[in-house]
């Protein structure tokens, strides 16, 4: 007999009983596996992973599948992709035999040890990635960008102090590129926190361009004022790659703004611009710049830098090598279009367990986060793959497609799991979802975000 537990509910009482039943409460990542298996993307880790010697020992792949599906159902450390090995149905939807415990998440990133590994296994996954989109008539937006992520224990390998919002504290500083149009991070490295924002930009832009699938066109390179460095910008150029970034409003630029500049008016309210020629010092040669003012009375949020010898306005510098033909508020305009990219990074802060993962050793870390990144991409692709154009975040995923239970159980010799919904109309949404997945030839037709 089943004893229960009886919980007063005002005038009600209720029974907690337990059941042998093989229940999950997160049945809806079949989706997710099912997108992951019609990629085979299980087949490529192991290509890229090494074997392991011991038959009682998890296979790598299974360990990076398990980690990459624990961060998508919302787990922000090591310790929490672990508790996922309670769950009866994740090893028979990833075709693996268990999930990991957390000290064998720990060993697996231990094992990068050196900056060589690294590329061996990453390099090729954002390859994947970026295989899976279309080439663009007029190339894509590459916007190149880095962020903080704060470890105040400190005592992590490259965790040093750097300058954050909340000032100096200990952290790295990781750079990443996202190709704005299909918000895809296309490479990731890793800093220590006492770098600086073009540290390393050089080697980084190189070998992301050496990456790059040939159907993949970049029409414009973007980058804030911390990119702002010669050595790169002639690098840009030596690429044929059209840039806008943002210049320091150091002395010079300074004297530029305070001449008699000729401002134009702007459809936008209370935004003037001009341009000049401006040569700095370690310039080989003079560039374009846009100089941008906005005056506060008329914005809420002005951007920009305020000057003592210009009050009541705000002021922006970019550095271009737009042509001519395009007007400098067009040109303060596609830079706006970067947002995107902070936007990807709020999202892998908060949904990708950035700010959380952190090991020991520096390429273990810079492994994790890797591969957490990848899961981003994993993320947006199978929202694509859906035929969803209008992304939804991860927490969103999870709330109206991953966490749904479900059963599972061997009917006929079979593998079977019975989802946990019982209207028609979102058993239909459903149906769609799993045959849009499922299908060999996927069409054209998208799935709807949401039942009904």
């Amino acid at each position: 007999m089943t004893e229960f537990i009886k919980l007063p509910y005002g005038e009600k009482t209720i029974q907690i009983g337990f059941t042998d039943q093989k229940v999950s409460g997160r049945a809806g990542l079949l989706t997710f596996a099912s997108f992951l298996q019609w990629h085979r993307f299980g087949q490529r880790l192991a290509k890229l992973l090494p074997a392991r010697t011991s038959n009682n020992q998890i296979p790598l792949a299974d360990l990076a599948l398990g980690f990459i599906t624990g961060i998508l159902a919302g787990a922000q450390k090591l310790a929490q992709v672990a508790h996922l090995r309670h769950d009866v149905m994740l090893p028979v939807l990833l075709d693996i035999d268990r999930i990991g415990s957390q000290s064998s998440f720990t060993r697996f990133f231990q094992r990068f040890k050196s900056m060589g590994q690294n590329p061996a296994v990453f390099r090729p996954l954002f390859r994947f990635v970026m295989e899976r989109l279309s080439s663009r008539p007029g190339g894509y937006s590459l916007d190149l960008d880095s962020t903080r992520l704060l470890h105040e224990d400190g005592r992590q390998e490259g965790v040093k102090v750097g300058y954050t919002r909340l000032g100096n504290k200990p952290c790295l500083h990781p750079l990443l590129a996202v190709l704005e149009e299909a918000k895809l991070v296309v490479s990731f490295w890793l800093r220590s926190g006492n770098s600086s924002c073009a540290n390393n930009i050089l080697a980084f832009t190189l070998d992301l361009l050496a990456n790059l699938p040939r159907h993949i066109r970049l029409r414009l390179v973007r980058a804030d004022s911390g990119f702002c460095s010669a050595p790169w910008l002639d690098l840009l150029e030596s690429k044929n790659l059209r840039y806008i970034v943002v210049a320091k409003l150091l002395g010079p630029v300074q004297r530029l703004v305070r001449k008699d500049l000729i401002w134009k008016a702007s459809p936008v309210s209370g935004t003037d611009a001009a341009e000049v020629w401006h040569q700095e010092v370690n310039w080989p040669r003079p560039r374009r710049l846009i100089l941008i003012r906005h005056k506060m009375a008329e914005k809420k949020r002005p951007g920009g830098k305020q000057l003592i010898e210009c009050p009541g306005y705000a002021f922006q510098a970019l550095v271009t090598n737009l042509p001519e033909s395009v007007p400098p508020i067009e040109v303060w305009r596609d830079y706006n279009q970067r947002a995107g990219c902070e936007e990807v990074i709020k999202q892998l802060d908060a949904d990708f367990a950035l700010p959380n993962l952190c090991v020991k050793g520096f390429w273990g870390t810079e492994a994790a986060l890797s591969l957490a990144v990848i899961s981003y991409n994993l993320c947006t692709l199978f929202q694509r793959h859906l035929g969803w154009m209008d992304r939804v975040t991860a927490s969103t995923l999870r709330f109206r497609l991953f966490t749904t239970g479900g059963i599972i159980s061997q009917t006929s010799g079979r593998t079977t799991i019975r989802l946990a919904v019982r209207d028609p109309e979102e058993r239909n949404w459903w149906r769609a979802i799993l045959e849009k997945i499922s299908s060999a030839l996927p069409n054209c037709n998208a799935v709807g975000q949401t039942a009904g």
